[in-house]
């Protein structure tokens, strides 16, 4: 099952959270545990799972040290996981990053997501 429900910017703000014009958190101090499960019951994932929680994990280490997050090949190997187990878990890279309370990824690369 895939998932491509995008989430309106305002909802975010109704929940007092900054975000930019694309629902992207621009204040890492608002992200919490319970934050992303809220933005991942709105984008339609429902309850993140162990697997969930591994990946939003090594993709915020990976992104606050060293800047990028790992490629698909490098996050599913690194989990030891098939492509297709880690895509369904959040439907689209877009709402794997709004979880992860990623900022903005710049226009190019949020081109890839959706």
């Amino acid at each position: 099952m895939y998932i491509t429900q995008t989430i309106n910017p305002q909802t975010f703000r109704s929940m007092n959270l900054t975000v930019d014009e694309d629902g992207f958190l621009m204040d890492q101090t608002q992200w919490s545990s319970e934050v992303a499960q809220q933005i991942a019951t709105l984008a339609g994932v429902g309850h993140l799972s162990e697997l969930h929680w591994q990946v939003i994990d090594l993709v915020r280490g990976r992104y606050f040290s060293l800047g990028v997050v790992p490629s698909m090949r490098d996050l599913c190997r690194e989990l030891g996981a098939r492509k297709f187990v880690v895509k369904n878990q959040f439907g689209s890279c877009r709402n794997m990053w709004q979880i992860a309370g990623l900022p903005h990824p710049g226009e190019e690369m949020l081109a890839y997501m959706e």
